[in-house]
């Protein structure tokens, strides 16, 4: 008599998800465990490296905003939220498992998200749908193969389901036919993943044994009992056997006729049949993770390693556009919610990790797209050398004057409101010098119907700076001097503050925009009276103006004036990024 074992390979298939109606959550899989079967493919040795791989080239540099430049504040707070380690931990599980998932952290009002975490996928099983088909929460525990009968996994609610402190946002693609859970991409493949496997521990097994047992004892005068024969089988192998793998067998017979017997079944060209079951194995796996070509993984291919660069170029890019761009999308539209909770609006990407000059950037129009097909910001810089830009600071330091204190009193000082200064222009009926230069009458300066003679001037203010403050606004401060109306709007004419300007322009209006985008700067209007009554009104003599503080006096009504003259660039629509408006 004897006892027969088969081994039988297991047969991967789709998982069921399985909506139990003793309990709130949805299983994934027939043992509520199939994420510990996407775990057990990565023991294939080709669906490990792609996974790794592609994972890898979904967080490339990590994450980047094309308007950062423009919105500096909005930026640091997208980065604080979503650190580089959350980040890549989201990329490893959405595409491991299909989805990944962040835990969301309020302030005590829940009108704020001061914390975002990644939470693993495979701890959360998802709530049975509302009458709406909506996912309000998801169930989490340590390990659900584990899980009692009578212990109950903690819900958390769904991101936008209720104003709990602690809320979780799944990742997931749409997928047809799928609601609760996406399979991952790579899911066609997973058969030929795990006849890696198995392929790799019986080629183990093959090397433990010698590849065949190669000695065979038989006891012919009786069996003994079960204990006495593993006694004696424990010492033969003790003595005999090696500690790797069983080398010999020990049979106990009646007699000599019934003795056993090993007969091997020859299997013709095994050595091909494996090669072929590997190489299919492998062949497979690759189509199923889209695989334009191996040579991106590091992995070989039939006729060796190959050196067409131009093949290699077209697989790169065909990968990152119909695989990797897809996959990141995903992924930022659920960043992308979450800052809009904290009011953060970005053009976000995902920086590339793809050699320069496998971009085709040549071929993008605006400059967004190249900056998100490189990977470097091609916001425009400064169109000028070294030198040029030194004799633009030197004109800059030039511009302004120091006021004489013994000849002129400041009676008025206040930031730029909403004063119409050419209005005031034009009341006062004082004419332009036509020349921006320092201690020159401004249209600004004048004297009123009762005689009073005065000057305006403008101070870069407040005179402080912090350790990321521009080198244009950190100039003014240390140059603390007063300037002209037509002063300042000459500054625009110049790259004072290159890069800073819309879109990355050169210049732009200083006297609307100051330092530029998100600047705590704004214009200090300084009035003056001349303390002497008899100086003239001279536009070439620098003591020839007067304070506008006694044209207030004198009933001089001030009319509304641009808002942008008075807001600092922060405190802006866009943070003071936008376009200067056009005079009507």
């Amino acid at each position: 008599m004897s006892s027969i074992k088969i081994i039988e390979l297991g047969k991967y298939t789709t998982p069921r998800i399985v909506e139990n109606r003793t309990k709130n959550w949805v299983e994934y899989g027939d043992d509520n465990n199939y994420y510990q079967t996407l775990i057990d493919a990565k023991e294939s040795p080709t669906n490990s490296a792609l996974i790794n791989s592609i994972t890898d080239m979904i967080y490339g540099r990590g994450l980047a905003a094309t308007d950062a430049k423009y919105k500096v504040d909005e930026y640091a707070a997208a980065l604080s939220l979503f650190n580089e380690e959350c980040l890549r931990k989201i990329c490893d599980d959405y595409y491991t498992f299909g989805q990944a998932a962040l835990q969301i952290i309020y302030n005590q009002t829940h009108t704020k998200i001061v914390e975002v975490w990644h939470m693993p996928i495979q701890n959360l099983r998802a709530e049975k749908c509302n009458k709406d088909g909506d996912i309000e929460a998801y169930y989490y525990s340590d390990n659900w193969s584990e899980l009692k009968h009578n212990e109950k996994p903690e819900r958390i609610p769904a991101f936008s389901f209720s104003n709990s402190g602690l809320e979780v946002i799944v990742i997931k693609p749409y997928r047809a036919g799928y609601h609760y859970y996406a399979p991952v991409e790579y899911q066609s493949g997973l058969d030929y993943a795990f006849v890696e496997v198995e392929l790799a521990k019986f080629h183990l097994n093959n090397i433990h044994n010698r590849f065949a047992a190669n000695m065979i004892i038989n006891f012919n005068n009786g069996v003994p009992d079960p204990e006495e024969q593993r006694l004696i089988e424990s010492k033969i192998k003790s003595k005999y056997q090696g500690t790797e793998g069983e080398g010999l067998i020990v049979a106990f017979n009646d007699n000599y006729e019934s003795r056993a017997v090993i007969e091997t079944v020859q299997l013709n060209d095994a050595h091909n049949q494996y090669q072929f079951i590997a190489g299919e194995a492998s062949q497979k796996i690759m189509i199923s993770h889209r695989v334009t070509s191996p040579l991106l993984f590091g992995l070989p291919q039939n006729g060796g390693l190959g050196s067409n660069s131009d093949e290699i170029l077209m697989a790169s890019q065909l990968f990152d556009n119909t695989s990797i761009k897809p996959m990141q999308r995903v992924i930022l539209e659920s960043i992308k919610k979450v800052l809009a909770f904290n009011d953060v609006a970005l053009n976000l990407f995902f920086k590339t990790s793809q050699p320069i000059e496998f971009t085709s950037a040549a071929d993008m129009v605006s400059t967004n797209e190249k900056q998100q097909a490189t990977g470097v910001a091609l916001s425009k810089e400064p169109n000028i050398s070294d030198k040029e830009l030194t004799d633009v600071f030197n004109r800059l330091e030039e511009l302004g004057e120091v006021i004489n204190e013994d000849e002129w009193e400041l009676v008025d000082e206040r930031p730029v409101d909403y004063d119409n200064e050419e209005a005031l222009d034009k009341m006062l009926m004082l004419a332009s010098t036509g020349v921006a230069k320092p201690n020159a009458s401004s249209e600004q300066d004048g004297v009123t119907n009762k005689g009073l003679k005065y000057k305006v001037r403008y101070q870069y203010a407040p005179l402080m700076t912090s350790g990321n403050s521009r080198e244009f606004c950190r100039k003014m401060v240390n140059a603390a001097k007063v300037y002209r109306k037509e002063d300042i709007i000459a500054m625009g004419d110049m790259p004072v503050n290159a890069g800073w300007g819309a879109y990355g322009a050169d210049t732009y209006s200083i006297w609307f925009y100051k330092g530029g985008g998100n600047c705590h700067h704004y214009w200090m209007r300084k009035t003056y009276m001349a303390k002497d009554a008899s100086v003239g009104v001279d536009a070439t003599n620098p003591n020839a103006e007067i304070s506008v503080n006694q044209a207030r006096k004198a009933g001089v009504d001030l009319p509304t004036n641009e808002p942008e003259v008075a807001k600092l660039p922060v405190d802006m629509p866009n943070n003071g990024f936008i376009q200067p408006r056009k005079k009507k």
